[in-house]
């Protein structure tokens, strides 16, 4: 499955390297995650011959899960790094085009002013270096593969458990 996602992935970007929004990339990611969970604890169930409890089943779909979590969050690490960094580069600059109209407004820059007692000494220029520093640590290949770790490990401990409800109370044993 996790190699299903690479393939998905690389032709989404051969068609569109610059996408307006990747939630197809992300949707792909999250059933091809779900379809590892759930495949690897029906097979296993289906190969069982004994019972077992549910902690045996969840740890299972962990099982499953956790090589597709790595594999894929080390390939958007490459992804963002090595194959399209542009991308990235693409979420900064409308983040910056954001706080500039942010910056431009009166308004907006009286409020953040309110917001942030830092802000009411600081030149323009200033209040942009700062409010930069936020997307500046969050669009790196580091960053954005280790939050896809911590989702997929979250996601498939959520899968592991409801899979495992889903199958114990469907599943008949021979």
């Amino acid at each position: 499955m996790a190699i299903l996602f690479v393939l998905v992935k690389l032709i989404f970007f051969m068609v569109d390297p610059l996408p307006e929004t990747i939630s197809a990339s992300i949707f792909t990611n999250i059933l091809l995650l779900m379809l590892a969970v759930a495949g690897a604890l029906y097979f296993h169930k289906s190969k069982q011959t004994e019972d077992s409890n549910a902690l045996l089943d969840i740890k299972t779909g962990l099982r499953a899960g956790l090589p597709y979590t790595v594999i894929v969050a080390f390939f958007l690490y490459a992804f963002y790094a090595w194959i399209n960094p542009g991308y990235l580069e693409h979420e900064m600059a409308e983040a910056s085009v954001i706080v500039d109209q942010m910056l431009s407004n009166p308004e907006e820059v009286a409020r953040l002013k309110d917001q942030n007692p830092d802000f009411e000494v600081m030149t323009e220029d200033a209040m942009r270096t700062q409010l930069m520093k936020g997307p500046e640590s969050m669009f790196t290949p580091g960053a954005t593969s280790t939050l896809a770790l911590l989702g997929m490990l979250l996601l498939s401990t959520l899968y592991s458990i409801l899979c495992t409800v889903i199958l114990r109370s469907v599943w008949k044993p021979r």
